[in-house]
């Protein structure tokens, strides 16, 4: 093999390259001429290293994470060419099996070079990887690649560097960060920062319509001066403007301006305007029963092409769904939390808010209904039931804010309260049964309070026993439990 005549061949086109894409492709297809060998580019755009030019392979990878980092948090599995960027040193790999960080793309491949691609200055830019299911030199063909990947990188660096990541790309990014948001705060913020990616316009504004008024979405990170006034504009102009703006949008559609001087706006965008915004895209967000409206604006006069227009809609369905899926869930979370009974918090969430209970501060309140029994065996469970409801309510409303009452089984509630001495304990449950009088009923409280090294189940053990204390001294009444 004349390894000088593959650097001839390769270099000799990379001055006529006008874009990096061409110089990657034009190499991996010149040294496709000299060698088997699977050859790829995978050079960094945005947080992953994307393959832009291939040849020779079943299979490539589109894109690899970095080693640093990626979009969950967590640090991935780092892989050979992961591994050469983040390092700047080349490798090879002359038994690809007996390396855990080789990614497989058929299965004779038996040795692989990776080097890495840098610009004049020596920034990281990218690497050429060279895969072989054959007997291979790899000193010299590694002395190649290198020399190959300095000269890609020269010319790289002079067209500017790695391709710029385009807006469907941008778009799929922004996706999976709203795919994996925790929070509807979180997803909001992933939304708008998206919106302004995807349409390379200075601010957006997220609106929904919430359960008693419309109101404004999370702002992400410190607004830009346009966003900021727009949000003030549309915070001062109030709920009925917002909700104009949702209804227009889901009664009309997507809306776009067309940067056309000498057009006034319509009345519902006048805060818009006042604000400054010049250009603006209007899109609706989920259903027109609950749903929003996602702007996106601009102090400098524009024209939107409908393809970016298409994109912040495909944007805004993803935020919706998201959205919906994180609402579900927590309509679901707080069913399997609550009784749906009463709607107060069961045994589950009990158990691990005592399990934080503090010793000598928190005191827990075992409460029982007097002859609920009765009730339920003289006037049936509907009675009972409703009986159960109201006494949920009168106690709550007797609990100071902070105070937490759990229901823990048909008429027994536990009420979990911080205080500092055991008599304000003793006070609190006698607003407590002051309270149940007042609906008609009688309870009877017992009150313990953490002691050192007391597990929970314990405290509340005795907290039943100072309850059964009460029923035995005739019911109606309230008795701590010995510290």
């Amino acid at each position: 093999m004349d390894h000088e005549r593959v650097v001839r061949d390769v270099t000799v086109r990379l001055p006529m390259a006008s874009t990096a894409l061409e110089a990657c492709q034009w190499t991996v297809a010149a040294l496709s001429r000299h060698t088997p060998a699977t050859v790829s580019i995978l050079l960094q755009v945005h947080d992953r290293l994307r393959c832009v030019a291939a040849t020779g392979a079943w299979q490539v990878f589109s894109t690899v994470p970095l080693k640093t980092g990626s979009d969950t948090g967590r640090d991935p599995e780092p892989s050979i060419v992961a591994r050469v960027y983040d390092s700047g040193e080349p490798a090879t790999v002359p038994d690809v099996t007996a390396d855990p960080d080789y990614l497989p793309v058929r299965p004779d491949v038996t040795a692989e070079i990776c080097v890495p691609v840098r610009d004049r200055s020596g920034r990281p830019l990218g690497v050429l990887d060279l895969q072989w299911s054959g007997p291979v030199e790899t000193d010299r063909w590694r002395a190649t690649a290198q020399r190959l990947a300095d000269r890609l990188g020269a010319r790289l660096g002079a067209l500017g560097g790695p391709p710029a990541e385009s807006r469907s790309e941008k778009l799929l990014r922004h996706a999976t960060a709203m795919t994996t948001a925790p929070t509807d705060w979180d997803l909001m913020t992933a939304a708008i920062a998206a919106a302004r990616d995807v349409s390379a316009l200075s601010a957006a504004v997220l609106i929904l319509d919430g359960r008693r008024e419309p109101r404004l979405g999370a702002p992400t990170g410190t607004p830009g001066p346009l966003e900021a006034r727009i949000r003030a504009e549309l915070a001062e102009a109030g709920p009925a403007a917002l909700g104009r703006m949702i209804a227009r949008a889901h009664r009309h559609g997507s809306a776009y301006t067309l940067g056309e001087a000498g057009h006034p706006p319509t009345e519902d965008y006048l805060p818009l305007t006042r604000a400054g915004a010049r250009t603006l895209v209007a899109v609706p967000v989920g259903p027109p029963d609950g749903g929003g409206v996602l702007l996106v604006a601009d102090e400098r006069m524009l024209r939107p092409d409908p393809t970016t227009v298409n994109l912040i809609e495909l944007l805004a369905g993803q935020a919706w769904t998201c959205l919906d899926r994180l609402r579900t869930l927590a309509r679901l979370r707080e069913q399997a939390s609550s009784d749906p009974l009463t709607g107060l918090r069961h045994t589950g969430p009990f158990g691990q808010r005592i399990a934080r209970a503090t010793p000598g501060r928190t005191a827990l309140l075992a409460i029982d209904v007097d002859g609920f029994k009765d009730v339920n065996d003289t006037y049936g469970h509907q009675a009972g039931d409703r009986l159960l409801v109201g006494l949920a309510r009168a106690l709550e409303g007797a609990l100071r804010q902070g105070d937490e009452l759990y229901r823990t089984g048909g008429d027994e509630f536990v009420a979990v309260i911080e205080v500092s001495r055991p008599e304000e304990a003793v006070r609190i449950a006698e607003r407590l049964t002051e309270a149940a009088r007042r609906v008609g009923r009688t309870i009877s409280v017992g009150v313990a309070l953490p002691r050192p090294g007391e597990t929970p189940e314990r405290t509340l053990s005795r907290a039943d026993q100072a309850l059964y204390a009460v029923k035995k001294h005739g019911r109606d009444g309230v008795h701590l439990s010995a510290a």
